[in-house]
């Protein structure tokens, strides 16, 4: 037989991927030097009541990851003991517990190794789990006979009639069942991917418990109310019947409402916005004003009808006109001084004199008590100023003067407060005497109704006359004269 060189190279190449097929299949499959020199593994040994189904070469498994598998089971004076070689560099706590469980129903049991949660130094070569910590999964044989005898135990008609409903409430429902199936298998492969937030979870879930034990009045009391809601809810049936029957209509009226408001009602809310931190910052103001706008209105009504039901000509306030000129006098202190004071008869507008301008005199001084010097600081309470830069800074109110304004200049101060002034350039102010003409004045004789006018000549009203016939009113007395 002749064998061409081509055959020859495919027979080596052919012996050697052979080779190394069998060499991985030695290795990493059957594990030869673990069988034969215990290469990577080490031996512990675990102490069981009876086999529970368990046999040799099942898998270890800890916190569900295969970490060995089991070497021998044999019998003892006192029970089982089973020998598993666990895959090294894996640390696994030496107080674990080991159980043994079954992958499906017809057997292929394999042991559990369970995390007890406390610290404790990782397994070594030839530890003892004791029989303390291990545990089987029930008989199955004892297991079906005790379903058989309570199978027994119900009345054959009943259990006909359970097994009939059964049928009836899930049949057609197979792709629903298969669904439900399919999405628990998918839960549980996510739990196991994320086994140790949900094992971190379960851990630490007794504060979150405590909690609600501590707070079970609160629930209780929160029970009570959704309670009473829903039973008010239930009473009034038919007025939440009509609301969600005429809610859609009204609903659409105030849409088109707010269309027809588009132009102006979106100006209104930014303009809000720009209100929205003044009313913040005079919230207790506007609350301190709403609390007494009901008293105040009512104190305004019991004034309104004082003689009410009365034979009183005057139905309504008592109100007095009594003429009170100076009392108090006007507050000058903090103002222009009385050289740069301005006609009451100008009608122009000047520009704005530098400086701030208000009473100064002291808080609590008689002139101008609502003054600007008496304004509250929000921000500060207890403290008022006349500006908010003031208020804002530690700076305290000082008065020019006590403002009793016959002992001197009304700004005369001794504080070094500056004194406003009209702006630089700004022309002097034109004095009364500019503006308004002199009123002429002159001493008339009753008897004869003459007198001397400002030309120097003697004018004669007649009608001045204590004679006079014709009857005079005060607005004659405001008319220009006339001469004979």
């Amino acid at each position: 037989m002749h064998i061409t060189r081509r055959i020859g190279i495919q027979l080596a190449i052919f012996t050697v991927v052979s080779l190394i097929a069998a060499t991985i299949m030695m290795f990493n499959f059957i594990g030869v030097p673990n069988l034969l020199f215990g290469l990577g593994h080490y031996r512990i040994t675990i102490e069981l009541p009876e086999a529970g189904g368990l046999y040799k070469t099942g898998n270890v498994t800890y916190r569900g990851t295969e970490v060995g598998r089991v070497e021998s089971v044999d019998l003892t004076d006192t029970g089982v003991q089973a020998v598993l070689s666990m895959q090294s560099g894996i640390d696994i706590p030496s107080n674990v517990q080991a159980q043994v469980h079954s992958v499906s129903a017809v057997g292929e049991q394999y042991v559990a190794l369970l995390p007890t949660g406390d610290p404790a130094p990782p397994l070594k070569d030839r530890d003892v789990i004791p029989r303390n910590r291990t545990s089987i999964p029930p008989d199955i044989n004892t297991l079906l006979d005790a379903t058989n005898r309570g199978l027994e135990a119900i009345p054959r008609d009943n259990l006909k009639t359970v097994i009939d409903e059964s049928y009836t409430a899930f049949a057609g429902l197979g792709p629903e069942i298969a669904r439900f199936v399919k999405g628990s298998t998918t839960l549980a492969i996510d739990a196991k991917t994320n086994l140790g937030a949900l094992t971190n979870v379960v851990d630490n879930v007794g504060p979150v418990l405590d909690t609600q034990t501590e707070t079970s009045t609160s629930v209780q009391a929160w029970a009570a109310h959704l309670a009473d809601i829903t039973g008010q809810l239930q009473r009034n049936d038919g007025a939440v019947q009509g609301v969600l029957r005429n809610g859609p209509g009204a609903a659409t009226e105030v849409r088109e409402l707010f269309e027809r408001w588009q132009p102006t009602l979106p100006v209104l809310l930014a303009n809000l916005t720009s209100i929205n931190p003044v009313l913040i910052t005079y919230r207790d103001n506007l609350e301190q004003l709403l609390v007494l706008l009901p008293q105040g209105t009512a104190m305004e009504q019991a004034i309104g009808v004082a003689n009410r039901n009365t034979k009183q000509d005057f139905k309504g306030a008592y109100l007095s006109f009594n003429l009170n000129l100076n009392l108090p006098p006007p507050c000058t202190t903090g103002f222009l001084p009385a050289q740069q004071w301005r006609s009451p008869a100008a009608v122009d507008f000047p520009d704005r004199p530098e400086g701030d301008l208000y009473c100064r005199v002291p808080q609590d001084a008689m002139f101008n008590v609502r003054g600007a010097r008496n304004l509250p600081c929000e921000t500060r309470p207890g403290k008022r100023a006349p500006t908010v830069k003031m208020c804002e800074s530690d700076e305290n109110f000082v008065p020019l003067n006590e403002g009793y304004n016959w002992k001197g200049d009304p700004n005369a101060t001794l504080s070094g407060q500056p004194v406003p002034q009209l702006p630089p350039g700004a022309p002097p102010p034109e004095t009364a005497a500019a503006v308004i003409p002199p009123i002429a004045t002159a001493e008339y004789d009753p008897a004869t109704g003459t007198y001397v006018g400002p030309d120097g000549q003697i004018h004669t009203q007649g009608d001045l006359a204590r004679g006079g016939t014709q009857e005079r009113t005060w607005q004659d007395m405001l008319l220009p004269p006339h001469s004979n």
